[in-house]
């Protein structure tokens, strides 16, 4: 689905930086854009910045329904800072958290979260209704031999080793 991204600029609070950048909401179904001026309030200006697809998974479901669950559920803007004339690349929107976090775990990213809209609340919803299968848990069974009986070169005093705790030293050991 073709997700629009809005982005809000305001007035900077500190004077190493002239405007904060935010992502502020999204528009399903969105045409393309390329940083169009939606609104303005006094110095407050919202743009349509990018319109990107929105893709679903069925391997992430189970994604989707951790972020569902959420109190607010959200959509995932990742931004990268830009080199050319606008302030930021629209990289992608995701539904999952999961994914949002490994963006945010490289910090080469900026990750927001803004609130889903009820329509694309319901047409994730019925995704995962669809697609989700719970994975049964398996629990491994131990081998019933013992492994853990025979301790390799510990306390064996042909083998040389300094951090074995087990062995005695010898008054004629040298260290090189």
């Amino acid at each position: 689905m073709p997700l629009g991204v809005v982005i809000r600029r305001t007035p900077g609070v500190t004077r190493w930086d002239r405007h904060v950048w935010k992502a502020s909401a999204v528009l399903p179904g969105a045409a393309d854009a390329g940083w169009k001026e939606l609104r303005r309030e006094g110095e407050s200006v919202e743009f349509h910045a990018a319109t990107v697809p929105l893709e679903l998974f069925r391997t992430d479901t189970e994604a989707y329904l951790h972020g569902l669950s959420a109190k607010v559920p959200a959509i995932y803007v990742v931004m990268r800072e830009s080199e050319g004339d606008e302030p930021f690349d629209i990289v992608l929107a995701t539904a999952s958290p999961y994914e949002a976090q490994d963006y945010a775990d490289t910090g080469e990213e900026l990750v927001e979260k803004v609130p889903m809209p009820e329509g694309l609340v319901a047409w994730i919803r019925a995704f995962t209704d669809k697609h989700h299968e719970d994975e049964v848990f398996i629990k491994r069974r131990r081998d019933k031999k013992r492994v853990d009986l025979k301790e390799d070169g510990i306390g064996d005093p042909r083998i040389r080793q300094t951090a074995d705790v087990y062995r005695a030293p010898s008054r004629k050991e040298r260290v090189h």
